[in-house]
């Protein structure tokens, strides 16, 4: 068992701010709004403020954006 299962781990409610977050109901993971991994609180590191969403790493948080935003995949 891992520390995300059994009855004590439950999903964090976030309020993410600019190079920080707030929790607003406790918990000791969020999910990632791409692929729904679960990240443990003391290693989120990728958010969006906009869209409130949360990301596993850097590589999904630039595919998010990308997806969202399609012009930033062209160059000037």
């Amino acid at each position: 068992m891992n520390r995300f299962e059994g009855p004590g781990a439950r999903e964090a409610r976030i309020r993410y701010l600019d190079g920080d977050f707030q929790v607003t109901s406790p918990g000791a993971f969020v999910r990632c709004a791409v692929t729904s991994d679960s990240i443990p609180l003391d290693e989120l590191k990728y958010w969006s403020v906009a869209r409130q969403e949360a990301y596993r790493d850097a590589e999904i948080s630039l595919a998010r954006e990308i997806e969202i935003n399609p012009d930033l995949r062209k160059r000037r």
